[in-house]
């Protein structure tokens, strides 16, 4: 499943070819994958111009001059691929051959037909899903949006309410509060083992004993690897690229994750994975000592 920065590299892409364009129709072979009525769909959607696209943790959010909004989640094999009338497109998504082949395809579940080229939305797996809601309330009325924490990345956001959403769960392991998405919107795997690592806390220390320092250190490390790897391309370079159909590179400048076996590069002792919170963990067990 893609992380906040793949999610926001996708956006990026977006965002410079859809404002603008109007939604001419939209169809798909598959119902949960759009889930919109045809008369909803024909008063809100047809017709409508996309005005911006958004993120809010892991969702793409397209806001529309109807006052409606189209919600894009991308789960672990989506692709939202743009092929304008003229010049260059791209795709954004599961690194298949459906980025560059010719679409519709076998993947593909919704079609957007807009006013200046098409957007196909693939799914090999189908768990990812596209919806048509009310723009007013949206965040406090979506059962998704609502439940998300806040956005680690946003500049209001400060480290005393990093703290207080965490001091909620002190009996809990550090990795599965950071992993907890009512905790911090769009944090997954990779990014809890780097930010851990860069923090030098080990990710089944309990939060309740993670001290002050230690704790402010994982909130600068957590917001710190996380722009990076937006600056890079995102990370996940087996299972996404970026909106322009580039791999992502972070995975390259990765510090732990995947690197079991391998020498810690601050200790030169060897790197290890186990399981925490039911997901494979990269830790270094000298820099990460397990706080008791």
């Amino acid at each position: 499943m893609p992380e906040l920065p793949e999610v926001e590299t996708v956006r990026i892409g977006l965002q410079e070819f859809l404002p603008s364009q109007t939604i001419v129709s939209v169809k798909s072979d598959w119902p949960k994958s759009l889930a919109v009525s045809q008369a909803v769909a024909r008063e809100h959607l047809i017709g409508a111009k996309i005005e911006s696209i958004k993120r809010r943790g892991k969702l793409i959010i397209m806001p529309l001059s109807s006052g409606y909004s189209v919600l894009i989640h991308l789960k672990m094999t989506g692709q939202l691929v743009y092929r304008p009338s003229h010049g260059r497109g791209f795709g954004g998504g599961h690194p298949t051959s459906s980025l560059i082949n010719s679409l519709p395809d076998k993947s593909t579940r919704v079609v957007f037909e807009l006013s200046q080229g098409v957007l196909f939305f693939n799914d090999q797996r189908k768990f990812g899903w596209v919806k048509l809601e009310p723009s007013a309330g949206l965040y406090a009325n979506n059962a998704f949006l609502k439940k998300l924490g806040p956005e680690p990345l946003e500049h209001s956001y400060t480290f005393e309410q990093f703290a207080m959403a965490f001091k909620k769960r002190s009996k809990t392991s550090i990795k599965a509060a950071l992993l907890d998405q009512t905790v911090l919107a769009g944090v997954g795997n990779i990014y809890a083992d780097e930010s851990l690592f860069m923090a030098r806390i080990h990710p089944l220390t309990k939060v309740g004993n993670v001290s002050a320092v230690k704790l402010r250190r994982l909130f600068s490390a957590v917001r710190e690897v996380m722009s990076l790897s937006i600056k890079l391309g995102g990370s996940s370079d087996r299972n996404y690229v970026d909106a322009k159909g580039n791999k992502g590179s972070y995975l390259k400048f990765a510090q732990v994750f995947r690197k079991e076996g391998s020498n810690c590069p601050n200790c030169s002792q060897q790197i290890i994975k186990i399981r925490v919170a039911g997901r494979g963990t990269h830790l270094c067990p000298h820099c990460q000592k397990l706080a008791t």
